[in-house]
């Protein structure tokens, strides 16, 4: 398990170690490239040469994919994310399986195009794979199966390779993890129904579904729930999706039936008769439900490991985490968040020993902050950091920030502190080893630039070694923060040491800090090997402690498990219907938790949406600063 969890830590470390090349006059998260629209052997021949200059790095063709059926696969691409850093994990993939006779190449493009498909793939940046039969005569089939076996091996395997040379093209080309759905029609819904859905290495990657007269067999089941749009489907193949789902609450509107999970609303199906065009149904699943649904790459540790040939491919276990999803489309989520990419000099002063500073941040506004409609600071703003090798919009919203934003009206910022010197590593120097004057300076401008923000509801977080940025950022500027959730936290070089004069600070002001990890974390936060708290969690923590005037821990982990000191609350929990957290919270004489240990059992070191949307804000939302007197002020959450 150990190895495991180092493994999935060295993956999303991996595109960082190729770092930034040709794209490096600026980061750019979308590639600068025209749209592609080509069979999938003309993506093999194609591909290499495309992307080499893009990357300065030799490209060949998956190894899964050199067996792939000839003359049954086209791809559309447009405005993919880079793969430069996990960006990519944010491509959107619709993968259409259809029986309808597609005569050549045109006619394929016809098709999609005739779907509204490559207008939303032009949209949200990603890729559209139109799959037919293996048999054209005998339809879909066991062949079809092995097939669909080999692209998903290759489109998940993000940033495949061989180590040190060639990249694999699939991936970075038109591959993806976390928003990826399926389109089935006419045989091609059967295909899904019968081959797809009952395969929990299958269904357990795919984010949501769109059925067209769907029939599934008797003896099938649903591996794992999964949001789904049925068109005209046979009465058992909509029970197995409800069932699996959960979803025996209902309502009727405008036409469609939908069936939800009352407790987990993304666990959805809705069923419509027939009696519109297909591109209007697609269109409706698309908006409607598919894209309000994510399956972000995390799983209970080594428990769902499937055996096969590519299965030591990245990514290769399921099933990913089922969350719903905020999407942002043409710099806007549908709910109001408007996100916008900074490139600018304005923090230059804070340079890294390589010359190197914060110049790229993203920040998530309500569009009431922007319209000047949003009360004088009546809206809190969280700082996110993302991790190393993350993007920061991804990993913002792989931790359900995006979302949150959304829900309760919140504002983001997200930095971008990785380095944008062509080869060099994260280990490098980077803007990261200045955060500690940065990401004030930061804060501060967002506070300065947007009067509708909240100088008294100001967080951070941020995982690995985003929390790593979280812990510098409060010891460098505690005033500025009313609380703080450090994720995972730890970086090679361990958390920032505050220096005489950033512990003095504290003299003044309190910090709520809730430090959380998981059974398959770093060793700095969790110790696997004795099932206690790392080294540096034990230091970090008891900084704090002293910070808040809690006084110095003594650790004593046999008659404390896992935290090794007495606490005055435990809260046992399951997050997202998966996984068992615990969390020990410590007072102050006060009354408030300001202190307190988050532990997840089988999670290995990755992005959870309910980090973020239930026990980073759950513990945050809580607390508030008196901006005039600097006082720390609890109200408990009801």
């Amino acid at each position: 398990m150990k190895h495991l969890a180092l493994f999935l830590v060295l993956l999303m470390l991996f595109t960082s170690v190729f770092s930034v090349t040709s794209l490096a006059q600026g980061y750019q998260q979308q590639l600068p490239l025209e749209p592609t629209f080509e069979t999938m052997e003309e993506v093999h021949a194609n591909g290499p040469a495309l992307f080499g200059p893009v990357y300065n790095r030799e490209f060949v063709t998956d190894p899964a994919m050199e067996t792939y059926p000839e003359g049954t696969t086209y791809v559309y691409r447009a405005n993919t994310y880079t793969g430069l850093t996990a960006g990519y994990r944010m491509n959107t993939n619709l993968l259409v399986y259809t029986d309808e006779e597609i005569a050549d190449k045109d006619a394929a493009l016809n098709y999609l195009k005739g779907l509204g498909i490559t207008d939303m793939i032009d949209e949200a940046g990603g890729s559209a794979v139109l799959v037919t039969p293996v048999d054209k005569a005998a339809g879909f089939g066991a062949a079809d199966q092995y097939a669909y076996y080999k692209l998903q091996a290759a489109m998940c395997n993000l940033g495949g390779g061989v180590w040190g040379g060639a990249g694999y093209i699939d991936n970075f080309y038109y591959g993806g993890v976390t928003n990826r759905y399926l389109i089935g029609i006419g045989g091609g819904a059967a295909f899904l129904c019968n081959f797809v859905a009952p395969q929990l290495d299958y269904i357990g990657r795919i984010a949501g579904m769109m059925l067209v007269n769907a029939d599934m067999e008797q003896i099938l089941d649903v591996a794992v729930p999964v949001p789904v749009y049925l068109v005209n489907p046979s009465e058992q193949a909509a029970d197995k999706f409800i069932e699996v789902n959960g979803a025996y609450a209902s309502e009727i509107l405008e036409g469609k039936t939908v069936y939800f999970n009352q407790q987990f609303p993304v666990r959805k199906v809705v069923v419509a008769d027939e009696g519109k065009e297909l591109a209007d149904y697609v269109k409706d699943a698309y908006y409607s439900l598919l894209i309000k649904a994510m399956r972000t790459p995390v799983v209970k540790s080594g428990l769902f490991t499937p055996a096969g040939e590519y299965s030591g491919y990245a990514f290769s276990q399921a099933p990913y985490t089922l969350t719903a999803r905020n999407p942002i489309l043409n710099g806007k989520t549908l709910d109001g968040i408007v996100v916008t990419e900074h490139q600018e000099e304005r923090f230059s002063e804070f340079q890294a020993e390589n010359g190197e500073y914060l110049n790229t941040w993203y920040e998530f506004l309500p569009e009431e902050v922007l319209s000047g409609t949003a009360a004088e600071h009546s809206i809190p703003l969280i700082l996110s950091n993302h991790g190393g090798g993350d993007d920061p919009v991804q990993a913002t919203d792989e931790l359900g920030l995006i979302t949150l934003a959304g829900r309760e009206r919140l504002a983001v910022v997200a930095p971008r502190y990785a380095t944008d010197v062509p080869g060099a590593g994260i280990f490098g120097p980077s803007p990261f080893d200045v955060n500690g004057k940065a990401l004030p300076a930061l804060v501060r401008y967002m506070l300065e630039t947007y009067p509708a923000l909240d100088p008294g509801r100001v967080y951070v977080t941020g995982y690995s070694m985003g929390g790593a940025a979280t812990v510098e950022a409060v010891e460098c500027a505690p005033e500025l923060f009313a609380a703080a959730v450090p994720m995972a936290a730890g970086t090679p070089w361990g958390l920032h040491v505050p220096t005489e004069e950033e512990i003095a600070a504290f003299e003044k002001v309190d910090v709520a800090v809730m430090f959380t990890t998981s059974q398959y974390d770093l060793d700095g936060a969790y110790n696997q090997a004795e099932g206690i708290l790392g080294q540096g969690y034990q230091d970090a923590i008891s900084l704090f402690s002293g910070f808040n005037g809690l006084g110095k821990i003594e650790y004593d982990f046999e008659k404390y498990p896992t935290v090794g000191f007495k606490t005055d609350r435990i809260v046992t929990k399951l997050l997202n219907d998966e996984y068992e957290n615990r969390t020990w919270y410590k007072n102050n004489e006060a009354g408030a938790p300001v202190l307190a240990v988050s532990f997840t059992e089988l999670l290995p070191h990755g992005l959870h949406p309910d980090y973020g949307m239930d026990l980073a804000w759950n513990y945050m939302k809580q607390f508030s600063r008196n901006t005039e007197t600097g006082e720390l002020i609890y109200t408990p959450a009801k």
